[in-house]
């Protein structure tokens, strides 16, 4: 009874929903990629509406913006991007420049006075990687803080449920990341299959030395001649939602050098951040362990594992229940 006591207790760190809901007019939030509505729906709740530009399965690096989403942004009272780089998001810095949106739109400088960091391409000449910064969970509360400071200045008299809506998101993002970084060794290296799957393995420490797929505008690279790399690092990682060919390079790479594959998700709508970032986490630790789970993501959802594990470790329990008597 006393570990079901405590197996509860943890659960409800992993799954707690803000409980504060704001009455009257909510503010709109306009993302440009779903998994940043991830983030603020993950964030503030039932506080703010949120929608997105980009549809899944769009590349995000060619979409334009059409005439009824830009009607949409002019509507918005807070429009966060992915930091600057992709064509829709230099366009949205336009229309603002000349007026046409007047709601605040966050860009990387805004997140960076919150902690949001670029990490470099260690196999692309050191350059920093735009790709994928959502996944790493110091930039998703750089992102999500942001917002908040946003959604404050566009409704200051909700401004105490922002801040504590963001709190809570805080607590239960920074008890993930206890728990999976107490379960990760030291000095581990990984080849990744594109720039993105960077963001989902550094904060563990594990370090991308190399990339099947180096930049958007690189060929891949051959399997055969990333072998002798393969060989010498402790897992590959991939993207479930990736092209199927990358997907088959990085499970042939997998096979040839004989090294676990870690299956990730990089792209993603309609679920709350930190489901994926227990999954993707619990992926990587299982591909450590010498299992590799399945790619359907429903069938990757492992909270029980994660609790269990994390009770062992001693980490989160006393975070859960700190958020819990604070609520």
């Amino acid at each position: 009874m006393r570990w079901a006591g405590l197996i509860v207790a943890v659960i409800i760190i992993g799954t707690l929903i803000p409980l504060v809901q704001a009455s009257g007019e909510k503010p709109l939030v306009v993302t440009t990629i779903a998994p940043l509505a991830g983030i603020v729906r993950d964030a503030f709740g039932d506080s703010v509406d949120v929608v997105y530009i980009i549809p899944p399965g769009a590349d995000p690096h060619e979409y334009q913006l059409t005439a009824s989403q830009i009607e949409l942004l002019k509507k918005a009272d807070v429009i966060v991007t992915t930091g600057g780089h992709l064509p829709v998001e230099k366009r949205i810095g336009e229309l603002k420049e000349e007026g046409t949106i007047i709601g605040e739109v966050l860009f990387l400088d805004d997140y960076k006075r919150e902690g949001f960091r670029y990490l470099k391409e260690h196999w692309y000449n050191g350059k920093d990687n735009p790709h994928g910064v959502w996944l790493d969970p110091t930039n998703a509360l750089a992102i999500a803080k942001a917002t908040e400071g946003a959604l404050e200045d566009a409704d200051p008299t909700r401004a105490s449920i922002y801040a504590r809506e963001y709190r809570s998101f805080e607590e239960r993002v920074n008890a993930i990341v206890s728990a999976y970084r107490a379960l990760v060794s030291e000095n581990l290296t990984a080849v990744i299959q594109m720039p993105p799957d960077q963001y989902a393995i550094e904060w563990l420490g594990i370090k991308a030395v190399a990339s099947i797929k180096p930049e958007e505008e690189v060929p891949a690279i051959g399997v055969d001649e990333l072998v002798p790399t393969a060989e010498e690092v402790d897992l590959i990682v991939y993207g479930i939602d990736s092209p199927e060919q990358l997907r088959n390079a990085a499970k042939e790479l997998a096979s040839k050098s004989g090294k676990p594959l870690a299956a990730i998700t990089v792209f993603w709508s309609g679920r709350p951040y930190t489901e994926t970032l227990i999954e993707n986490s619990a992926a990587i630790v299982k591909a450590l362990q010498g299992s590799t789970p399945p790619e359907e993501p429903g069938a990757r959802t492992d909270v029980t594992r994660y609790v269990l594990v994390s009770l062992v470790a001693g980490i989160v329990l006393g975070t859960a229940l700190g958020v819990i008597l604070k609520k």
